[in-house]
């Protein structure tokens, strides 16, 4: 008999097919050697994952609902569109799930302190959140143009007790960050823990934080079937460096359901105005690991662009490029406009403000609706609220006076 996909990868060095892995300098191998000893010890602890169960239900307030999306279904005509609604879980976004459980880990590891990057300042939040729970430091880098753009997510990170350090080089957003942050660890290992954001990162990054957000793959599964009697037939998520993509997926994956990331194609096909980094990247190696990223003529990590801060990143996760590799996902596109025409629908047909990385699952939904029979079912992860897009939205677009 076949061992579930998640059982097989990665493999024991990190390594989904070609992608993968940890590249990184001596001072930090036995570190990350530590952290993955740990992680294999813990995932298999009873009191510990009975206390990240205590967690998630008591504080974080999961399991998150799914929501049948009935106003956008009729509204899009075609395929029956859910919502599976993390932008309920405590702190508005799924970056809680993988957050509380690293700061677990960092507990377990005797650090005091905890060190993140953020884009959208969901991570920030979700870390400095965790970090308050359960009684550590935490510093938060986030590129000098995100902390512009998401400045209510800044005023929270900050009154939660972080310290936010802005990134000033570069193009001051999400790789950036990333720079600045792993610079700060390399100095601190010996008492801090870097904790990544998405699944992206030397092993065991990529494999634990989709582990820890597998949570939401495995209550949609349980959950869509309460609704519909079936699993859905298509499953739909944003992908930046991937971590809500891979949680939701990580329910389906051995299933007969047709999977599939959507990337911020942003203002236009050239360099520098999108982050479609599986679309139109090539191998290369970044922040530590071998996947698939945007390059400049130099071969360097290329500039990249989206209106959605969390998802501007020149690289993915590396299970991403190897499930898209295999043609196990499917990859599909969505621009800036198209992001905020589905951020006004599902507000205002739904009443729900979707973040803007979500929107861009929820717009290539409404279209994929529309060419499919009133039979077949999307399920749209949904993956954070946007109330921290709301100033940004409505400074650069104009609102919608009436109901679409």
């Amino acid at each position: 008999m076949q061992k579930p996909y998640l059982e097989t990868q990665p493999n024991e060095n990190g390594y989904f097919g070609k992608y993968g892995g940890a590249f990184l300098p001596p001072m930090l191998e036995e570190p990350f050697a530590q952290i993955q000893k740990e992680y294999q010890k813990l995932k298999n602890d009873p009191e510990f994952i009975e206390e990240l169960k205590y967690v998630r239900k008591h504080y974080q307030g999961r399991p998150t609902p799914i929501s049948f999306a009935k106003n956008l279904t009729e509204h899009c005509g075609g395929a029956k569109i859910y919502l599976k609604r993390e932008d309920l879980n405590h702190t508005g976004a799924h970056k809680l799930n993988h957050c509380m459980a690293e700061v677990m880990l960092a507990k377990h590891l005797g650090k005091k302190k905890v060190i993140a990057e953020t884009g959208a300042g969901q991570h920030g939040v979700a870390l400095a959140t965790a970090a308050a729970y359960f009684g550590l430091e935490c510093e938060i880098h986030m590129g000098e143009v995100d902390i512009a753009k998401e400045h209510p997510n800044v005023v929270r990170m900050k009154i939660l007790g972080a310290k936010v350090v802005p990134a000033t080089h570069g193009l001051k957003t999400l790789k950036e960050a990333v720079d600045s942050a792993f610079g700060v660890y390399m100095e601190t290992y010996e008492e801090s823990l870097f904790c990544i954001g998405s699944v992206v990162g030397p092993h065991p990054f990529p494999m634990m934080i989709r582990d820890f957000q597998s949570v939401v793959g495995y209550e949609s599964k349980e959950q869509f079937f309460e609704h519909e009697g079936k699993l859905p037939d298509h499953v739909i998520a944003c992908i930046g460096g991937g971590s809500n993509a891979m949680g939701i997926f990580a329910g389906f994956i051995d299933d007969d359901v047709e999977l599939i990331g959507v990337e911020p194609m942003g203002k236009g096909e050239k360099l520098g105005e999108h982050a479609a980094s599986l679309t139109y990247g090539e191998e290369g190696v970044m922040h530590g690991f071998n996947s698939i990223m945007l390059k400049d003529a130099e071969g360097e990590p290329a500039p990249v662009y989206s209106i959605g801060s969390g998802i501007d990143y020149p690289s993915v996760g590396p299970e991403h490029a190897y499930l898209s590799s295999i043609g196990r996902t499917k990859v599909r596109l969505c621009n800036d406009e198209e992001s905020v025409d589905a951020f006004f629908k599902l507000s205002q047909l739904e009443g729900i403000i979707p973040a803007l990385e979500s929107a861009h699952a929820v717009a290539y939904a409404m279209k994929l609706a529309k060419t499919l029979p009133s039979d077949k079912t999307i399920l749209i992860n949904l993956s954070g609220r946007g109330d921290k897009d709301i100033d940004f939205v409505v400074d650069n677009y104009e609102v919608p006076d009436t109901k679409f």
